[in-house]
């Protein structure tokens, strides 16, 4: 098992969780997060002052998966998240943790068959 943490952009969620559902991927966290990468924030003008806004908001995916889902989770994600043809600074990134162990609370089942 694995967990995939998925941050993109905000306008892109409800087709990334429309692309997961056809690849039966149909359970996942989603939580409003702030941050910066290689976009080290923008500049915007307001009332005729200029500020600078450092932090971004972003979309982080949390998505526990078993082994034989993970690559097309990964590759659905890239391909529905990433902007136009060759993708640009901002579309996100996505890491990979491996998962000791899930339990499911209501019943107390263990394992893949919890995910």
């Amino acid at each position: 098992m694995k967990l995939v943490l998925a941050i993109i952009q905000p306008p892109k969620l409800d087709a990334v969780e429309e692309a997961l559902n056809k690849i039966e991927v149909t359970r996942m966290t989603v939580t409003d997060v702030q941050g910066y990468g290689q976009q080290r924030g923008r500049s915007a003008t307001y009332r005729g002052h200029e500020y600078h806004l450092k932090l971004l908001r972003k979309v982080l995916l949390e998505i526990v998966v078993n082994d034989d889902f993970l690559e097309r989770t990964i590759e659905t994600i890239c391909s529905v998240a990433r902007t136009g043809r060759e993708g640009s600074i901002g579309d996100g990134k996505i890491f990979v943790l491996p998962v000791g162990e899930a339990i499911q609370v209501n019943d107390g089942a263990r394992g893949p068959g919890a995910v």
